[in-house]
């Protein structure tokens, strides 16, 4: 058993700045993310950092709440305890589900990234669908790289987007790389599809047909002609889920904000939850941006180091009143961009027959028979429906069965019904990584019991 002060779990911008600044205050530092390596501009400084031991390819399906850490290795298992966890898992994609969301060809947000990265290019024409920054990132990226984007279908209009304006001025920085991303997009002869909201895709031939239909600031659609686009393929994003799962596993006090992307756990501005020793870094506090998450992690791991180790507040105080105040400004920006990927209340137009929970094939019909049958809670309708019990453990299905839920039962707020509880495996794990290699000789054999 590997014996730590600090586990940081998750590599990313958050995670990366969290598990810097614990390490610099001399602590026992590991880094664990499931990618083969750190996904921020502070790699070089991870991996050259002391008192710091990453564990990259290394997907963690296992945290119990004395903070020992199980985790599934290129080499076998890993078993590690720590003093204090920091949780910085960042967000999972959201897509709101339509009829045929589940046609091959239809990807969400993270898939588009990774193609994007691979050394070959996407073929053939693109439509990017959803709401948010995202979209245009995504859609910029794909151009750049040589792609060609048929069109975007965006839920938000031009006026949605200039009421935020006053908010994306706190950051000119990021303010100018999103007037990048649309330049680029009108560069390219992209149309785009205001306030329209992506309702149908069906195959035609070997493309897709999609239907998008003109919607209402809430998402609705509303009575006036459609239009369809052929392409390809189809990336679609409805913003970002902060991801809790472990935090949930841990009994951490959650709240709902549909602002901030959903539920996220309830922590002050240094990251401390509920729990003990128990920190949390990044978006799982409420999707912020990825500028934000940085300095919000070095919050956070100051703030662990401190706990910890009795740091002189005198003499950190001004570093941390500086990154509080940097903080603030750059989750001001990310915040406005997180009220245009709010999940929007017009789920009322979803079909009987459209797929919710796609691990287990619950439908919305599905999840209004339970909820007429006296369902009322989220973890009623897991064990009444299998919605949420597939390989995503709810990370997908969740947020769109509660809203569904909250809709059918007349719930006054998501605190009400509640969210999945949090349970073992984290992440799909086989049996073989678990076990690691080995041979038969060398399975002890317990004596033989007396007769």
């Amino acid at each position: 058993m590997l014996e730590f002060d600090v586990a940081v779990l998750g590599g990313g911008p958050a995670g990366t700045h969290a598990a810097l600044a614990a390490a610099s205050a001399g602590l026992r530092v590991a880094l664990f993310d499931e990618n083969p390596r750190a996904d921020s501009r502070a790699d070089a400084r991870v991996l050259g950092a002391s008192n710091l031991t990453t564990f990259f390819s290394h997907p963690v399906w296992s945290v119990t709440t004395g903070y020992r850490i199980d985790a599934a290795g290129p080499d076998g298992p890993t078993q590690s305890l720590a003093r204090a966890l920091i949780v910085a898992c960042g967000t999972t994609d959201r897509v709101v589900p339509f009829e045929g969301w589940t046609t091959p060809g239809v990807i969400g947000l993270a898939a588009a990234s990774m193609l994007l990265k691979s050394p070959v290019k996407l073929p053939g024409d693109s439509l990017v669908a959803g709401c948010g920054p995202l979209i245009a990132a995504i859609a910029a990226t794909a151009i750049e790289a040589g792609c060609r984007i048929a069109a975007i279908a965006d839920l938000a209009g031009t006026a949605d987007w200039a009421r935020k304006l006053p908010a994306m001025a706190a950051r000119p920085d990021l303010l100018l790389q999103g007037l990048g991303w649309w330049q680029t997009i009108r560069r390219a002869g992209t149309l785009r599809y205001a306030r329209h909201s992506l309702v149908r895709v069906e195959p035609e031939g070997k493309r897709l047909r999609a239907t998008l239909a003109p919607c209402d600031a809430a998402g609705r659609m509303i009575d006036a002609k459609p239009s369809f686009v052929l392409a390809d393929r189809i990336i679609v994003s409805h913003g970002l889920c902060p991801a809790t799962e472990m935090t949930r596993l841990l009994r951490a006090r959650h709240r709902y904000s549909s602002d901030a992307g959903g539920w996220i756990v309830a922590a002050d501005e240094h990251g401390r939850t509920s729990r003990a020793l128990l920190y949390v870094a990044g978006d799982a506090a409420g999707a912020a941006g990825a500028a934000a998450a940085e300095i919000h992690g070095t919050l956070a791991g100051l703030a662990c180091a401190s706990d910890l180790c009795g740091t002189d507040a005198g003499r950190v105080r001004p570093r941390i009143e500086l990154l509080r105040r940097k903080h603030r400004r750059a989750a001001r920006f990310g915040r406005a961009m997180g009220k245009l990927m709010a999940l929007r209340p017009a789920l009322e137009g979803l079909r009987p027959e459209t797929i919710v929970c796609r691990c287990e094939g619950v439908t919305r019909s599905e999840i209004d028979a339970a909820c007429d049958a006296g369902a009322t809670d989220m973890n009623q309708l897991k064990a009444w429906t299998r919605c949420g019990m597939g390989e995503c453990q709810g990370r997908i299905c969740g947020d769109i069965a509660g809203d569904l839920l909250m809709l059918r039962t007349g719930a006054a707020s998501r605190e009400q019904i509640g969210y999945f509880t949090g349970r073992t495996p984290l992440r799909p794990v086989t049996v073989e990584a678990l076990t690691g290699n080995f041979l038969y000789e060398d399975i002890a054999i317990p004596n033989a019991a007396p007769l």
